[in-house]
Order: C-alpha cells, then structure tokens, then sequence
C-alpha cells in the first residue's frame, strides 16, 4: 500500500505543481485585474439576482423584462464593432476604467428613477459599457500573459468572476430582507429591492478602483485600424466563420432561458428570493470551480475536445432542469449544467484569440461580441411572449435543439476535419 501510495503522489503534485507555477506567473497588472473582477462580480451578481424581482414589485411582467434583456443585448450588438476602434483608441486599462464607470451609475439611476423610459436608456448605457469591458478583457488578458499560463489566466478570470457572483447571488438573496427591516416594509417590496440593488451599483463603480492601478499600454496608431475585421474575414473567411457560428447559435439558446432563470425557479417551483439566491450562489461557485480546473483538462485533452465534451455532457442535464416535476433534482441539474456548460468559455475565448494577430484582437473580440449577444438580442422577448403564453416548455425545448446544433459544429468543424486533414496528411 505505501508503494501504491509513493507511485501516484508524483502524478497529483506534478498537476498541483504546475498549476501553482502558471498562477504564480501572471503579471502584477494581471492580478490586479483579477481583483477588479471579483468586486464587480459581487456586485453584478447582487443586480442579476434582484433586478427582474424588482421589475415584478413595480406590477411589471416578464414582457419588460425581455425586453429590457433584448435592449441591453441589441446595443451590444450594435456597439461592438464601434467599441473595438474605441478600445484600441483608449486602451486597455482605460477602457475597462470607462466600462465600470459607465455600468454603476446606471443600475444607480435605474432604482433611483424607475420609470420604463429611464430603464432602457440606462439598459442602453449598461450595453455600451458591457460591450467595452467584454471587448477589452480579451486583448488586455492576451497582452498580459505568456503562452505557457495564458488559458489559465483565462480561466481563472472567469472562475473568479463567476466565485464573486456567488457571493453576489448569496447576498443579494437576503438583502431585501435586510432593508425590509430597517426601513419597516415588506421584504419583496420596491423600496427594499431598490436599496439592495443600490449596493451593487456601487460594488461596481468600487471595482474601478483596482483599474486605475493598471499599467497603461496604448496601442501603436499603426495597430488602430477600424477595417481591421473586414481585413481579417477577407484573408480568413472559412476560420471565422467556424469560429462565430456556433457561438451564434449558443446565444440564441442561451436568451431564451437564461435570462430567466430566476422567474422560472420562482413560477415553477414557488421559491422565495433567499433560496433562490442561495441557488445562484452555489451554482455560480459551481461553475467558478469548473472554470478553474478548465485549462488542466485542455493542456491534457486539448481545448476543442473539453468544450465539445462538457457541454455535450450537458445536454441531459438541461433536459432534467426544464421539464423535471421536483425541485430538488431541477436544482441538481442546474448546477451541474451550468458548470459542465460553462467551463469551456474561457478556453474557446483563449483559442479565438489565439487564432488572430495582435492588431485584430479588439476588432475579433467586437465580433465575438456580437455574436454572443445577437441571439440574446432577440431571444428574450420571445421567450418572455412564450412564458406569458405557453409556460416554460417551449422555451426550454428551443434551447435544447439550439445547443445541440452548436455542439455538432463545434465537432465537424474542429474535431471531424482536423481528423480528416491528418490522415489525408498521413
């Protein structure tokens, strides 16, 4: 039994080992970046938790929250390609200040004055600022890494985000019973919805802070060029293509049901706020955990391989999530197909990037931006329409035929020809 012991222990220090060596190589302006995320992200999750509960104590349904969904992701998609010549403009570091600065104050402005027209200018305003820090991320992690730790930077950015929304979800589930309290009111009224969203805005505007401390690097003017997308799907068009669709067809699944989630636990299973926040939380440290141990299983496997394996591994899961008569096993799904589906995100972002030169970065980034929120753009109102009419069924049958088409294209694309092409090589 020792030997047995002896012969394995090489094998879990050398992955421990080497995981240590790649954190410990991330850049000063890298962790302090890793710091603003986690702030922002306990912020953002406190927002994502409350907001459409705080719609609903207005006598709002799921018809403004849709479209407000659909706002927010239509300026992305509009703003993307103008927010990559803005980015690389800016720079990095002050892009990502503009971002946090742009996003707090208009979830404050959003509780302070809460009328329909002052909620889609400032889910307006959310888009551009989301588009802007979205599109930055991506070069500024390339740029402050090397080749050996940068899927791990990656995934660690990402892993921490989604730790820090648990913490936000987790709070957020409980802090309208707080403000309930001290204000004398209901804990499921505006005002006490209102304040708690109030300490999210300013989690955001305080995640700037750590940016100002980034060391700045502005692009060459001969590294700015607005025709930079046009130029690399000229010289690249089979590449993006392969690239973009799938994510494509990912977000129009995606914006049917995600935006919902916390409605759907609600109108389905009838949970109160605490537990639902208490769900989000463990489900975003679920799939923060998952993001973490991402880049080990791409050096092992490959990074094609374990996007297409987790989220085909997910796909059963989300079966069980939408249409399963009891909570506890809907709740069970949902963690774990939020983590199998999740995890590759930030692999995929650092194979996208990867496939581009230093001067396309941004403009590919605005494209990939796009993309995301194309289908998120459009699928949230008619999936609120869908909700309001036919239950939660339809929707979750469109997401389930949705991935399961990107999952293929993932596999013929990458997968399937690259086989194809090593053994007509062979």
């Amino acid at each position: 039994m020792t030997v047995e012991k002896d012969e394995k222990s090489p094998v879990k220090q050398g992955v421990i080992r080497t995981y240590i060596e790649r954190v410990s190589a991330f850049s000063p302006n890298a962790r302090k970046y890793l710091i603003s995320i986690m702030v922002y992200g306990a912020g953002f999750g406190i927002h994502r938790i409350l907001f459409n509960f705080f719609l609903r104590s207005l006598g709002y349904d799921e018809t403004l929250m849709g479209l407000l969904s659909t706002v927010s992701s239509m300026t992305v998609l509009i703003s993307a390609l103008p927010m990559g010549y803005v980015a690389d403009i800016l720079g990095r570091k002050l892009s990502l200040v503009v971002s946090g600065l742009v996003i707090g104050p208009s979830i404050l402005l959003m509780v302070i004055f809460p009328s329909v027209p002052m909620m889609i200018i400032m889910n307006i305003l959310m888009g551009i600022g989301s588009s802007l820090g979205s599109i930055s991320s991506g070069p500024f992690l390339m740029e402050n890494s090397g080749e050996v730790e940068r899927t791990y930077l990656f995934s660690i950015s990402s892993g921490l985000r989604m730790a820090a929304f648990s913490v936000g979800d987790w709070i957020g589930g409980y802090l309208p019973t707080w403000f309930g309290r001290v204000f004398d009111v209901s804990a499921v009224s505006s005002t006490a919805y209102a304040w708690a969203i109030g300490i999210a805005g300013i989690l955001v505007i305080v995640a700037v802070i750590p940016r100002l401390m980034l060391k700045r690097r502005k692009l060459a003017s001969d590294e700015i060029t607005i025709f930079a997308p046009l130029k690399y799907a000229k010289e690249h068009p089979g590449m993006l293509t392969k690239l973009l669709l799938p994510m494509l067809i990912t977000s129009i699944g995606a914006g049917l049901i995600m935006p919902f989630m916390n409605i759907f636990f609600s109108n389905v299973h009838h949970q109160p706020d605490p537990v639902i926040g208490v769900m989000f939380a463990w489900g975003s440290l679920a799939m923060g955990i998952g993001l973490i141990l991402a880049p080990a299983l791409a050096d092992r496997f490959g990074k094609i391989k374990v996007i297409v394996f987790t989220q085909a591994l997910s796909i059963p899961f989300l079966i069980l999530l939408g249409f399963s008569p009891l909570f506890s096993l809907s709740a069970l799904a949902y963690y774990i197909r939020l983590t199998l589906m999740n995890m590759s995100s930030p692999v995929y972002q650092t194979f996208v990037m990867e496939q581009v030169d230093s001067d396309s970065r941004a403009m590919v980034a605005s494209l990939n931006s796009m993309v995301s929120s194309f289908g998120r753009a459009f699928s949230p109102t008619i999936s609120g329409w869908l909700q309001v009419s036919y239950g939660f069924g339809p929707p979750f049958i469109g997401t389930i035929i949705l991935y399961t088409i990107s999952i293929f294209l993932y596999y013929f694309f990458f997968i399937r020809g690259r086989s194809r092409k090593l053994r007509q090589a062979g």
